[in-house]
């Protein structure tokens, strides 16, 4: 990878969006290496058509490796890669990474790879919390994104005043000037806080980061409990107990959250551990204690939080904050932050480095300083911006997919809802036959240009509909116009229908036709998504040309749009069509009531078994000569097992 901007390196890195792309001497590497290994022909190109799968997969391999990263972006569990949300550090177990990104994690990490997902539905939430008649919402932490909840959805942020006020310290954030000085200042801290039995709550951004400080403080010999996405099943247990005096607790992202951390420890999980038969003496030196443990840890200063480094998002540091100092209780917060931390590297480094070092700071010295906070909040108000942006401009495009998505599940209802879509499936074969024959015929054309063996081949070919009109129905009437042949062709089709009905009955065929359509209008639509995706996605190159890609993308997507209705339309006909339904016979039918008698009898014999009961073997009587001779071999045998004569008592006859 390029170390610097324009500098040397087969590709670039924008850890800001997550993309990669490939240089000039990249792009030859990669050619030559492709054309060593026989993937790729000695004249061609990375860039011929037939080869941008292989640059799909490379940009895909070059994002896992370097921008994806195991403990934080994702764990392996039970040999699969699982995603970890980036917000609240629990795993987002089902959920997969599209484009081939999730494949390319499981190339890295070496597990079994699984099958691309195909998207077959998808709603931003945006557009999910708009299908809702009202919208509100309550949140202590709400305030930071007040812009965009009136941007997006119209709604006012109200700040409701605290119930008691808060006795929280929150300390100025201590900088360093790299990791190894922030991590040992973190130490000493949790070291001091329990040494004066305070409880520490540590907050960290990702499981990587979790496991590095847990390992740290194991070398110190300081006792912890680590709550990240790999022991989530003991969170509540852990978060119970974290208010004792003297304990520290490791989380990842506010795992955990929801759940009050009472000073002294939990009293309800105490008393609940002593179980009901619990004499009242016994419940009550449990609530002394819990009583002294409390004033301990009052007196010590209450909760502790320590935030190992700033997040992306202010929110999720006031939601850390905001665990200590709950219901007037006493706390305190203070977060650690070095220069060589994601968020301050990628958007605020080079300023704050250059300061540092006029500074002529050493690694375990630090700058306790309100401007210096000021920064690292403006690189977060960055990065809610960016993030914000990039939410907006997927809404804008989501918006034009979400005028579609209405369109086709309103015609999906709909069948759904209609008994008889007999009359719908009629319309559809005329709009199709028109299309279709309007590309070979048309009464505003010469006839002598009129492509007749074509419309007969695409006939015979699309709905296997064997009809000669040059040499029947031209030669019967020359004067027959383009409209006329059209109307023929429909009236064929539904001549051809009708056979198809009478043979299976109106019922069944109304479901076939049913069938049929929601089947269709669910294949076509997850096949427009993925292309509504792809032109999403390259769809900004048209600003090369001086072009709005959002307008571009809008009026090409209208296109994508119509194309799909009429291919939903022709598809339910030449399925419909194609069909063919196969009578059964009367043999067949006694088969099938024959194997259903079986089944029954085996049943039936089961369940007298299962209940110990001595009525099946009574009900097996042996027949007589005489209803064996009268009874044919294919016919149920006399004796009421249920088998034919010839398998049972038939083979003695």
């Amino acid at each position: 990878p390029q170390k610097e901007k324009d500098g040397p390196g087969d590709f670039s890195i924008d850890e800001k969006t997550k993309q990669v792309g490939l240089t000039e001497s990249g792009h030859d590497h990669l050619e030559d290496l492709l054309h060593q290994h026989g993937l790729l022909g000695e004249d061609e190109s990375l860039y011929d058509p037939k080869n941008l799968g292989i640059f799909h997969h490379l940009n895909a391999c070059l994002r896992a490796h370097h921008l994806y990263h195991k403990d934080v972006d994702y764990i392996v569990r039970n040999n699969e890669v699982v995603i970890v949300d980036e917000f609240t550090g629990r795993t987002m177990d089902g959920r997969r990474w599209s484009d081939g990104l999730h494949q390319a994690i499981e190339i890295k990490e070496g597990v079994p790879i699984k099958q691309e997902t195909q998207t077959l539905a998808s709603i931003t939430y945006q557009n999910f919390f708009r299908l809702y008649d009202k919208l509100a919402g309550m949140t202590g932490t709400a305030d930071t994104e007040a812009f965009e909840f009136q941007d997006i959805y119209g709604l006012e942020t109200v700040v409701i005043p605290t119930n008691r006020p808060v006795q929280r310290k929150d300390h100025t954030d201590l900088i360093y000037l790299n990791q190894k000085g922030k991590y040992d200042a973190i130490a000493a801290d949790v070291r001091e806080c329990k040494e004066r039995g305070q409880p520490v709550l540590l907050g960290t951004a990702s499981i990587e980061t979790s496991e590095l400080v847990s390992s740290l403080l194991t070398q110190l010999g300081i006792e912890h409990n680590v709550l990240n996405a790999k022991q989530h099943a003991r969170e509540a247990e852990i978060i119970a107990q974290a208010g004792r005096p003297g304990q520290v607790t490791i989380a990842t992202n506010m795992a955990g959250r929801g759940t009050d951390i009472v000073l002294g420890g939990s009293l309800r999980a105490e008393l609940n551990a002593l179980g009901k038969d619990a004499s009242e003496d016994a419940k009550q030196a449990v609530r002394d204690d819990w009583q002294k443990r409390h004033e301990a840890v009052i007196t010590a200063g209450g909760l502790h939080v320590i935030g190992a480094e700033r997040h992306e998002s202010r929110r999720i540091d006031n939601q850390l904050r905001g665990r200590s100092g709950r219901q007037g209780d006493p706390g305190s917060s203070r977060f650690y932050v070095a220069l060589d931390d994601n968020l301050v590297r990628i958007f605020a480094g080079e300023r704050m480095a250059s300061m540092m070092q006029r500074l002529g700071m050493s690694e375990d010295e630090a700058i306790e300083s309100r401007m210096v906070s000021k920064q690292i909040e403006g690189a977060q108000r960055k990065v809610e911006a960016h993030n914000f942006d990039s939410r907006k401009n997927l809404l804008e495009y989501d918006n034009v997919a979400n005028e579609q998505r209405k369109v086709i599940y309103t015609q999906r209802a709909n069948i759904m809802d209609a008994d008889n879509i007999a009359e719908l499936v009629a319309g559809m074969r005329v709009n199709v036959i028109d299309t279709l024959a309007s590309r070979y015929i048309d009464d505003d054309q010469v006839r002598q240009n009129w492509d007749i063996p074509g419309l007969e081949a695409a006939l015979r070919n699309e709905f296997g509909l064997a009809v000669d009109i040059q040499n029947h129905w031209l030669q019967a009437n020359p004067n027959m116009s383009a409209k006329q042949i059209k109307e023929g062709l429909v009236e064929l089709l539904e001549h051809i229908q009708q056979e198809k009905e009478n043979q299976v009955g109106g019922d069944i065929m109304r479901r076939v036709e049913k069938y049929i359509a929601l089947q269709t209008i669910d294949t076509q639509w997850k096949q427009h998504l993925a292309t509504m995706d792809m032109l999403r996605q390259a769809i900004w190159l048209r600003s090369r040309a001086q072009k709005d890609p959002k307008r571009e993308y809008q009026r090409e997507s209208f296109e994508l749009f119509k194309d799909l209705l009429d291919h939903i339309q022709f598809e339910i006909v030449r399925v419909l069509a194609h069909i063919q339904f196969q009578a059964q016979s009367a043999a067949d039918e006694a088969e099938a009531m024959q194997q259903q008698a079986q089944r029954q009898h085996d049943a039936e014999l089961a369940r007298a078994q299962y209940h110990g009961s001595s009525d099946s073997s009574e009900a097996l009587r042996e027949p007589t000569p005489e209803e064996i001779a009268r009874t044919g071999r294919n016919d149920p045998c006399p004796c009421g097992s249920g088998k034919r004569l010839k398998d049972c008592h038939g083979k003695l006859a």
